[in-house]
């Protein structure tokens, strides 16, 4: 009878199925992990690697450590994707560039008002990000030791406040000496000349039209010497005023985050 019944057993011709569909299976798992991978996701590809272990035999894969391309054979090509320019930014954008023409259409107005004595080199004019500087030699404003404007830097100074009048930006007037000590009983020190100079300018500048509201006077004393004081030339150059009108450009306002104490 056992014979008999092992006779009329049929052969299951469709057993390559599970063979073939438990390839499939391991090749897909194959493909994800390889995605997983070329995204660079270090924490995805730990879920991933250890859901498919468990799944495929219990054992949990390592995360793999990623080599620099650079020293690798294959690199691993990321494409920046750029963010759109919002509406915010190009009118920024716009303001800064609107006020760079002003500030340098104020600088030439300078240039021009005070041309005979730039072109002796008794006055530079620059301009920067925060504003147009106009550094004259304490020689063409006052004596040696005196901080009463000589009639010789009047006309100049009051054709650069004409060209201050015509702009609202707010103006800087520091005073500056060498450090060659000064001990009188008009100034104890270069701190009081230096500041006085300052002074000087800006009461020249309010009677001369431009809105006080606007201006501000401050005596630096010998603290930030431009060139050497080892030299009376170096020393010429640090006794000087100088003028600094400020950008109107807009502030990048960055919040700082207060993080509690540990």
């Amino acid at each position: 009878m056992a014979r008999r019944k092992h006779e009329e057993e049929h052969e299951n011709h469709e057993r390559w199925l599970v063979s073939y569909a438990d390839f499939i299976t391991l090749l897909f798992a194959f493909f994800v992990v390889m995605y997983a991978i070329s995204s660079v996701n270090e924490g995805k590809y730990r879920i991933l690697s250890n859901s498919l272990g468990i799944a495929f035999g219990g054992v949990t894969a390592k995360a793999p450590v990623l080599k620099d391309p650079a020293e690798s054979n294959t690199a691993i090509m990321s494409l920046p994707i750029p963010a759109p320019s919002s509406a915010a930014q190009r009118a920024n954008d716009a303001i800064v560039k609107r006020e760079k023409a002003r500030m340098t259409n104020i600088a030439r107005d300078i240039l021009k008002a005070m041309a005979p004595l730039i072109s002796q080199g008794k006055v530079r004019v620059t301009q920067t990000n925060r504003g147009v500087s106009v550094e004259i030699n304490a020689s063409v404003l006052f004596a040696p030791g005196e901080a009463k404007l000589n009639a010789q830097s009047d006309a100049a100074l009051r054709a650069v406040a004409q060209v201050l009048k015509k702009v609202d930006n707010d103006i800087q007037v520091e005073g500056h000496t060498d450090n060659t000590p000064i001990n009188n009983s008009t100034f104890p020190s270069n701190w009081e000349l230096s500041a006085v100079r300052a002074s000087s300018v800006v009461r020249l500048f309010i009677d001369s039209g431009v809105d006080e509201k606007r201006m501000v006077a401050m005596g630096h004393g010998a603290n930030l010497p431009v060139d050497t004081n080892e030299t009376p030339e170096g020393r010429l150059r640090n006794r000087r005023v100088q003028l600094m009108i400020l950008s109107g450009m807009p502030d990048v306002v960055t919040e700082v985050p207060v993080t509690p104490e540990e």
